[in-house]
């Protein structure tokens, strides 16, 4: 409700600042309090699930009203104005938009004008309105059905549900840095081990990633359009896509399929917004919204490390491989080893979630993912990024213009 006045009450140049600081403080001092309660521990009366998905909620819809009131369309990249919102809302629709049934347990965040645009029966309608039917065959517009969707993804938490009742519990994370394990296991041993139980600890997120998108696409929303083959698809609200992760051939596109709606928050509210070191402010953010368990911010911080040595291998090496198909073939292969191990070896402390284990963990594995990004980081020239407050969505347009003039 505090935040609710300040939408409403704040200065507009200044209220997804005022918003952001005292939703993200509010949820920083119940994750500390969750220390001294639950002590590492995850009970089920923990409350910090659905915090955080409203934190998300209120810090989008204040980015995207200071958007659509508080600043002119050309400075807005095309994503920002589509979903900039003119009206500061109800406090009806406010609380519908934060505590709906679909997602308040396990998510996912949706975009204000996404969610109101369901709920006022327009969702659908307007994404069919974006394709030319009559070119198809069609006299009418279709009338999509979520039901295949449903039942799809339903099939998808019903295998997860199976390979964590079995897989996870006989693969449990904390035997890597078992004493008699790291004491009888070779080093490259370790690594497979590794990648073994970090395989066998994503079945939990899976089902309840998917099991939420199935609840919200079963509700109606969700519809994101037609594709090339005319298919109907049901991933607006979709947390993770499972073959682009287990096949991700660079720790980018791991990241960006994986938590897909949480990475899109960050880069609405942090990255596109961020004036310097938006890669760097976007992990700590993450990690900060995760909670303050030191093992979050060993995995953020290497997480940045790795990014920016794998961005540098790929801008200088990666066109040395697409001249063959063979090369091309090699070059995936040997990438999508390194990715799924340095993803294993980033993620490992986010489970451990204290210090003493991750750094006992991070000796057994001789720090090498460490060491070799910053070897790869001071050997190889980095390309700058080019970073903005972002250009606006007709900047290009205008550039067009003016040298027509001259």
């Amino acid at each position: 409700m505090m935040n609710y006045g300040i939408m409403n009450m704040a200065s507009i140049p200044n209220i997804h600042r005022y918003s952001f600081v005292v939703a993200m403080g509010y949820l920083t001092l119940c994750h500390i309090s969750r220390i001294y309660i639950f002590h590492y521990g995850i009970l089920t009366t923990d409350f910090s699930g659905p915090l955080m998905i409203i934190t998300q909620k209120i810090t989008t819809l204040a980015c995207q009203l200071h958007d659509g009131i508080g600043r002119q369309a050309e400075e807005l990249t095309a994503e920002q104005n589509r979903l900039a919102v003119k009206t500061r809302p109800s406090l009806l629709e406010y609380l519908s938009y934060l505590l709906n049934f679909m997602s308040i347990i396990a998510g996912p965040c949706s975009n204000y004008k996404d969610y109101i645009a369901f709920i006022e029966g327009r969702h659908v309608h307007m994404k069919l309105l974006e394709v030319n039917w009559k070119q198809k065959g069609y006299d009418r517009l279709p009338d999509p059905s979520p039901t295949g969707a449903v039942m799809y993804k339903l099939c998808i938490t019903l295998v997860s549900l199976i390979l964590f009742l079995t897989l996870t519990k006989n693969f449990p994370m904390a035997y890597i840095i078992d004493n008699e394990f790291l004491d009888k296991t070779p080093f490259l041993s370790r690594l497979g081990y590794l990648y073994v139980v970090t395989q066998a600890a994503k079945p939990k997120y899976y089902f309840a990633w998917t099991l939420a998108d199935a609840v919200n696409n079963a509700a109606g929303y969700g519809f994101s359009g037609v594709d090339e083959t005319g298919t109907f698809r049901w991933d607006l609200l979709s947390n993770l896509n499972i073959w682009n992760i287990e096949t991700a051939t660079s720790f980018k596109m791991y990241i960006e399929n994986w938590n897909i709606q949480t990475a899109a928050w960050l880069k609405r509210v942090c990255y596109d917004r961020a004036p310097w070191y938006p890669t760097a402010l976007t992990f700590i953010l993450s990690a900060l919204w995760h909670g303050i368990y030191p093992g979050y911010y060993f995995t953020f911080l290497t997480g940045i490390l790795i990014t920016l040595a794998a961005r540098a291998i790929r801008n200088n090496c990666r066109h040395y491989f697409l001249s063959s198909v063979p090369l091309k073939i090699a070059y995936d292969v040997v990438t999508w080893v390194v990715t799924q191990l340095a993803v294993c070896y980033t993620v490992a402390p986010f489970v451990m979630l204290a210090v003493e284990p991750t750094i006992k963990f991070y000796k057994s594995m001789y720090f090498h993912m460490h060491i070799l990004s910053i070897l790869v980081l001071l050997v190889l020239p980095i390309r700058p990024q080019a970073h903005s407050i972002r250009k606006p969505q007709n900047q290009a347009m205008l550039n067009s213009v003016k040298s027509k003039d001259k």
